[in-house]
């Protein structure tokens, strides 16, 4: 494998859709269709935008992609969407959404559509403080390879670099690996030095100090 991170750009939105039409889900994971769009978006959002284009489509799993799909390309294109690509060579295998807290609504294993136990909720805060790190995906035939630690690694370099106070994760409260967990491992974040600060339902938060002083 010739791993190759690289941050995300507008430049890079045809491989970003590349991967997510042809690699992220080839192992009939649940969680297809997906475009890495929700937690940009409040429930109210979800069901007045996404679930209403999906309906003018024609409903099913083929409308609800096209409508996830045109959603984050609104976001891409609005320069909201950040994160950073994992590519083999010239082929894009792993995605980590990352970006200023003050640019998410929520994060942790949320249903995109309505609250629930273990969503959390981001309520104002200070931009370029906080770099927030709430998914990753990577092609299954990429998987325990190292691919999302080495996404992990180079957001945690660049966020110090632009001077974030901490970098924050919203892992499910497990000390298990699963193939399928897109909140990224506690075990992964211990290990990178990530402290558990709070949690909600069974979503962990977690803090990394980078230029700050840990309060």
């Amino acid at each position: 494998m010739e791993l190759n991170i690289k941050k995300f750009t507008k430049e890079l939105k045809s491989d970003f859709f590349d991967f997510f039409d042809n690699r992220a889900f080839t192992d009939g994971s649940p969680y297809y269709p997906c475009y890495c769009d929700a937690y940009y978006l409040t429930p109210e959002e979800v069901r007045t935008v996404t679930d209403r284009r999906a309906k003018e489509l024609g409903c099913g799993k083929e409308g609800l992609r096209i409508a996830l799909r045109e959603s984050s390309e609104r976001l891409i294109d609005g320069g909201i969407m950040q994160g950073y690509l994992a590519f083999d060579g010239d082929t894009a295998i792993g995605w980590c959404n990352a970006n200023d807290r003050t640019n998410f609504t929520r994060a942790g294993d949320l249903n995109p559509a309505f609250r629930r136990e273990g969503d959390v909720y981001f309520d104002g805060g200070i931009p370029g403080e906080v770099k927030s790190i709430v998914c990753f995906e990577v092609a299954p035939e990429y998987r325990g390879k190292g691919v999302a630690k080495a996404l992990l690694e180079r957001v945690l370099k660049d966020a110090e670099a632009d001077g974030y106070k901490f970098a924050e994760v919203y892992p499910k409260i497990s000390e298990g690996f699963s193939a399928l967990d897109f909140t990224g491992p506690m075990r992964m974040y211990k290990n990178a030095g990530f402290e558990e600060t709070a949690r909600s339902g069974k979503t962990a938060i977690m803090r990394k100090v980078l230029n700050g002083d840990g309060k």
